[in-house]
């Protein structure tokens, strides 16, 4: 993650952000690799790993399903991102800028940064969550989804969010020395999370292990109510949680730096330590609450996943510090992204730093609504099928434009700062998936490849039809 803010440091500072980045710029596969390891085992580790537990998921399922559906995440990223980035070269918001026109980049990048802010949120109230354990606030989440949490929560919240937020907008030299440190640090803490919360449930077998986690399930289904995460269900979700990164292409902006195709494989170390080990790890320390202390797990007649409590049941004051840092090291870099998005809004001639501020304040009223952080199954899906389809519209710019006979870069060589072809193929998927999402209660993953494939064909129409190639 942190690499990746000394990567856009390099080009934000007037050198590549609006030209392709030059042979002597490029790197090797070393600095991808740190880079996702550091991003993909993270704060959202420790909130959403037990959240497969509390949804259902079969401990078989759970294994089998982030195997397949991290793999599938892994191969997007090689063969449809990868590619494009290293032909072009150029970061996301450029490339847009070409297709889609200057203002119409500006309302995405709004929407894009407010979705940053409400990630940055749920790692703010992550952090919060392991500062209220010693002074024996816990992190509870209100039947409202509007709800805040205890008076004294929310101030812990306030105080991380602002702390955070001046971090971000002082600059990135400190954090990016601190994650570097922390994330070999982090995963070794995920792994001994696991160790240690097999041991509490004293399994010393899978067919041990499969009881109590049954048992586990059980016991959240009866006090929180039946759900359903099947196999498939897993897989789609591993595969598209991260699908405004590689089916949204937002890691154009990362891998156009990429000297080699290899660079590509990168991913797998933050989907295999992150999104697969850490995963289950964290979801191992909800199953050994629910085994030995089922009480403590309990809140307003409730399970609920509380990443703080867990962490410090399982490690003590480490697990609490890993927390924090964990849910620091995700909602910085995040909170800074949102900030440069925001920055759209303000005279040019404005201070960075006002972005970031205006970015951090939003993410600290986000956090304070706990119900954000444990909704964060759905939220990621969410995130993938707004951002998702302007993907779609930026691969199918990149291959089928001379073939289908529409113009390649149409906003540029048109010299236009709005294409309506753009807008329109990325809201109408994008509008009728988010109302099956929040009104017919669609699991949001499932949504983000449908839209895709719908704003790729739509593009292509629409373009042929208000972008023609002259002949």
């Amino acid at each position: 993650m942190i690499e990746e803010q000394q990567i856009e440091a390099a080009s934000s500072g007037g050198e590549y952000e609006r030209e392709p980045v030059p042979a002597k710029a490029q790197k090797g596969p070393g600095a991808f690799w740190g880079m996702y390891a550091g991003e993909h085992a993270a704060g959202t580790e420790f909130m959403i790993g037990p959240l497969f537990l509390a949804a259902g998921a079969s401990l078989k399922d759970l294994m089998l399903g982030l195997l397949v559906g991290n793999l599938l995440a892994v191969l997007t990223w090689r063969y449809l991102v990868l590619p494009i980035a290293m032909n072009r070269r150029l970061t996301l918001y450029y490339q847009l800028e070409k297709i889609a026109g200057g203002s119409l980049v500006k309302f995405y990048n709004v929407i894009n940064g407010v979705l940053f802010c409400f990630l940055a949120g749920a790692m703010i109230t992550v952090s919060a969550s392991a500062i209220g354990v010693p002074f024996n606030v816990r992190f509870e989440i209100p039947e409202n989804i509007f709800g805040l949490a205890s008076a004294s929560f929310t101030m812990i919240v306030v105080v991380v969010g602002i702390l955070i937020a001046l971090v971000a907008a002082a600059g990135y030299e400190m954090v990016s020395r601190v994650a570097n440190i922390a994330a070999p640090w982090m995963i070794l803490v995920f792994a001994m999370c696991g160790i240690v919360s097999l041991a509490q449930m004293q399994v010393s077998d899978y067919a041990g292990l499969e009881k109590v986690w049954n048992e586990g399930v059980t016991f959240v289904q009866t006090a929180n109510g039946a759900e359903d995460f099947g196999f498939w269900k897993i897989v789609i979700f591993a595969w598209l949680c991260n699908g405004a990164m590689h089916f949204g292409m937002a890691d154009l902006s990362i891998f156009r730096f990429a000297k080699t195709k290899s660079a590509g494989w990168a991913p797998s170390i933050g989907m295999f330590l992150g999104h697969y080990m850490a995963w289950i790890c964290a979801a191992l320390m909800l199953a050994a609450v629910l085994a030995t202390q089922p009480a403590a797990a309990m809140s307003g007649g409730k399970v609920q996943a509380d990443p703080g409590f867990l962490a410090y049941n399982a490690l003590g004051w480490t697990g609490i510090i890993c927390v924090i840092i964990a849910g620091w090291t995700t909602a910085n870099p995040t909170i800074y992204r949102a900030g440069l998005a925001f920055q759209s809004l303000f005279p040019r001639n404005s201070k960075a730093y006002l972005g970031v501020l205006v970015a951090g304040a939003v993410a600290t009223i986000a956090g304070a609504f706990p119900n954000l952080s444990g909704k964060l199954l759905g939220f990621v899906g969410t995130y993938g099928t707004i951002l998702g389809p302007m993907g779609a519209i930026i691969y199918v710019n990149h291959y089928c434009g001379k073939s289908m006979g529409f113009l390649t870069d149409a906003a540029d060589a048109r010299r236009s700062s709005f294409n309506l072809a753009v807008l329109l193929a990325w809201l109408i998927p994008v509008v009728p998936a988010l109302y099956l999402i929040f009104y017919q209660g669609y699991f949001a993953a499932y949504c983000v490849i449908p839209a895709w494939i719908a704003a790729g064909l739509l593009y292509i129409i629409l373009a042929k039809v208000l972008h023609p190639q002259k002949s």
